[in-house]
């Protein structure tokens, strides 16, 4: 039976720091080709490319609020009750673009956090 780790011993080369072994995911060696091709699933990919994929999505919201403004101003061209209705698409449109966003974020913070929590279980301290 092993004694159970001292909460005041500082990290280091026998024992992992808070994050564990996955904490320098991003710094390892394992190229990004590398983890998408492992069938073992011993490389956790999602901290390596959520940066990516939040800003491709980011970019992608953007350009849709952009287009959905864009789309509001010729709306309100053709005059009557579609000038109303461009005014009302022109306000919504940053808000939903913002709402958007904000859904994305949440989605893969929580799939950051969900791996973060699986490396802290399967490679935490007390566990090599």
């Amino acid at each position: 039976m092993s004694t159970p780790p001292d909460p005041h011993q500082q990290p280091g080369p026998n024992r992992p720091g808070p994050g564990g072994r996955g904490s320098d995911l991003s710094t390892s060696s394992t190229g990004l080709i590398k983890a998408l091709f492992d069938f073992n699933f011993d490389t956790f990919i999602t901290p390596k490319i959520v940066k990516i994929v939040y800003v491709v999505a980011t970019v992608l919201v953007g350009l849709a609020t952009l287009g959905m403004i864009f789309s509001a101003l010729a709306m309100m061209t053709d005059g009557g009750v579609a000038v109303l209705l461009g005014l009302i698409f022109l306000v919504a449109a940053p808000i939903l673009g913002l709402v958007y966003l904000a859904f994305i974020r949440m989605s893969l913070e929580l799939y950051y956090a969900v791996i973060r929590l699986s490396e802290d279980v399967h490679h935490g301290p007390g566990r090599l």
